[in-house]
């Protein structure tokens, strides 16, 4: 079994490939004082393929990925991005990570939850009051991606590496074609979602369907589904959300701290020199910075159009049904407990937001008391 270590145990691959063609480039140039300067090394192709269609705002967040490692590598690599189906299925990117179909997939978790409903605990997992950031810092400060290393390598046998990136805001409860205040509004809808979210939300009563970004709008024409969420207000302006329903509901405890998964191949990876495998993980981090102010410039200016030009009302969620959302979290917790790993999946970010969270809070200033001062009558509370 190969060394967890990215850069260790390597044989002669790839990475001795390189090594060897910088040494014989080397070795022409010296010897050759009269001929042309030497041609630069061709850069290392690498595959990369999405969970997005090719419209898809997020396809534009994976293209701030692939402008950064590109630029840094300096000529060396050269990122092939593909978006959903090109090679693969959206659900099916991590499979072909795992097998070297692709080397690199940008996709979310919860989107491989059948292999594992632990897979959600990464992203679209239990709500324990910490927001994005706290979550995505649970990963790499919490235990967070030793326990994603033991899932996807030790219990699933993946060829594997991961990294997160990009602190989601909360989603939307989603797209109504009439207005839903208490649970009983919403019980008997056919919905779709992803993840635990399609257990918290059978919990209350809907039925689920788990679909791809791609298949939502067609699914709400031909009536397969009769409400959903995707994500954010810029993907579902992009793919036509707001020409099938007229209802958008903010605020929503399913998936309430998602973020982004970097999925690596993990021969692929180890092949690499050093500072090319340095590249690809610290571009993850920049990407992060890089997409969360994107998304914030987007996500408000596409609610505002989807608003404004296209009719939609947008409402808060119920406090009734947020509360019925944490109880059914409750009643999941209880179940997924009973699985020993599980239960340390769900204990570790627990732990983790009890104690930063409590920081987070007592340190916060009240920012909508601040926002009403400022624009008064604009919250819809």
């Amino acid at each position: 079994m190969k060394n967890d270590k990215w850069n260790d145990g390597i044989d002669v691959t790839r990475r001795s490939f390189l090594r060897k063609g910088a040494l014989a480039g080397g070795v022409a140039a010296a010897g050759s004082l009269a001929a042309p300067a030497v041609l630069a090394q061709s850069p290392l192709v690498i595959r990369m393929q999405t969970s997005w269609p090719a419209s898809d705002i997020w396809m534009d967040f994976a293209r701030e990925y692939v402008t950064r490692v590109q630029e840094m590598a300096g000529g060396r690599l050269e990122i092939d991005l593909l978006p959903a189906g090109s090679v693969v299925g959206a659900f099916q990117v991590m499979d072909a990570v795992s097998d070297g179909v692709i080397d690199i997939a940008h996709s979310v978790s919860a989107y491989w939850y059948g292999k594992s409903k632990a897979a959600s605990f990464f992203g679209t997992g239990p709500v324990w009051g910490g927001n994005p950031h706290t979550m995505l810092a649970w990963f790499y400060k919490g235990g967070g991606d030793e326990l994603y290393r033991e899932l996807t390598q030790d219990i699933l046998g993946l060829n594997v590496y991961g990294m997160f990136a990009f602190p989601m805001p909360a989603q939307p409860f989603g797209w109504f074609k009439n207005e839903v205040r208490t649970v009983s509004d919403v019980q008997g809808f056919k919905y779709r979602t992803v993840g635990l979210a399609a257990d918290l939300m059978q919990a209350l009563g809907m039925s689920v369907a788990q679909l791809p970004g791609g298949e939502i709008v067609p699914a709400m024409e031909r009536g397969v589904i009769d409400a959903f969420e995707f994500n954010n207000p810029s993907s579902d302006l992009r793919f036509g959300a707001q020409d099938v329903a007229k209802n958008y509901y903010l605020a929503s405890y399913h998936q309430a701290s998602e973020t982004f998964e970097f999925i690596f191949n993990r021969d692929f990876m180890d092949d690499l020199e050093p500072d090319l495998q340095a590249i690809l993980r610290y571009g993850v981090e920049a990407a992060s910075t890089s997409n969360t102010a994107s998304a914030l410039d987007n996500y408000s200016r596409d609610l505002q159009a989807l608003q404004n030009d296209h009719g939609v009302t947008i409402h808060r969620t119920s406090d009734e049904i947020l509360q019925a959302q944490i109880e059914a979290w409750d009643q999941l917790v209880a179940e997924l407990e009973g699985d020993e790993f599980f239960k340390r999946v769900m204990d570790s970010p627990r732990q983790w937001v009890e104690r930063v969270t409590y920081y987070e809070l007592m340190n916060a200033p009240d920012y909508q008391l601040a926002y009403e001062h400022y624009f008064p009558g604009k919250l819809l509370l």
